[in-house]
């Protein structure tokens, strides 16, 4: 399904699609919460102002993405946590942060951003109009792939990694933020 299939899918599906917290059977088996954010900030400093996202804020300005991210967008935006990324081999952080690994890591951010503003109901909606799982092309051209585990909407990375979704919908000016456990990998 191309990026136009999922707009369309989503249009079709936003009034019968249960809303994101209720995607759970029961209330205590969804693992995702819902933080809702007035729209003052744009992306980059919703993710600045909070200490959960300060290894991804640092790793945004060595990229060179904060003009980027900071523009109109609309962007959304599967942010990893400090955690996240401590779940890396040990040093990959650091490596990443070099000058000489400006291009992956910039390939490494552009994959956790899709183009345009999709909510958690809006994803809801594609993974159940789809037949259980979702693939969509992120900003950097490559794939992710989202479906859904007991109520929390799960990614899949082109090498087979699995991070879930732990927040959704942290409204910015630009799009919106969905907090992700694990660093989502390209091929």
């Amino acid at each position: 399904m191309n990026f136009k299939t999922f707009f369309l899918a989503i249009l079709m599906m936003a009034f019968a699609a249960p809303s994101f917290a209720q995607c759970s059977s029961s209330k205590k088996n969804s693992h995702a919460k819902k933080a809702s954010y007035k729209h003052q900030k744009d992306i980059v400093d919703v993710a600045a102002s909070n200490d959960d996202f300060a290894t991804l804020v640092v790793a945004i300005k060595t990229a060179g993405l904060v003009e980027t991210l900071k523009s109109d967008g609309p962007f959304t935006v599967f942010a990893p946590t400090n955690s996240a990324f401590a779940k890396l081999p040990t040093g990959t952080v650091a490596t990443l942060l070099k000058p000489e690994s400006k291009n992956t890591l910039t390939k490494i951010l552009t994959y956790h951003v899709v183009a345009g503003k999709f909510t958690a109901k809006d994803i809801i909606a594609a993974i159940n109009s789809s037949g259980g799982s979702f693939t969509v092309k992120t900003v950097s051209g490559d794939k992710l792939t989202a479906r859904l585990a007991n109520g929390t909407v799960i990614l899949e990375d082109e090498k087979g990694g699995i991070s879930a979704v732990t927040k959704t919908d942290l409204d910015t000016t630009n799009g919106v933020i969905h907090v992700i456990d694990s660093v989502v990998l390209p091929n």
